[in-house]
């Protein structure tokens, strides 16, 4: 019984502690994905809507807090030139109700 509560509680801890804690580099190399921002929801992988506190990121459904601490953040991004070059592309929509994954099979690179 007490290993039950014990890994419920790390579980837990878990989800609730993982967000989508943005840190936008200068670097490709230290980046750990690629974005880059398509003008069409309908060309996204993921749809984004940028957060004004890290409590209200939540999971990874498209709601990013970017924070000013590559130490703080959960994933590093950077912004390329071109569509070709990136391993995601995102667009920001202008309400939390609307963000979200439109490509599936991408999810991978944001956990």
């Amino acid at each position: 019984m007490k290993k039950l509560i014990i890994t419920s509680i790390c579980i837990l801890i878990g989800l609730v502690g993982y967000s989508q804690k943005i840190y936008s580099t200068n670097s490709e190399y230290n980046a750990d994905v690629k974005v880059y921002v398509v003008n069409s929801e309908y060309a996204a992988d993921l749809k984004v809507y940028k957060v004004s506190s890290e409590y209200n990121a939540d999971g990874n459904k498209g709601l990013w807090f970017f924070t000013d601490s590559e130490y703080a953040a959960q994933k590093k991004i950077y912004f390329v030139d071109s569509e070709y070059a990136a391993d995601l592309k995102i667009y920001f929509v202008n309400s939390e109700y609307a963000a979200g994954w439109r490509e599936a099979s991408k999810k991978h690179l944001m956990y």
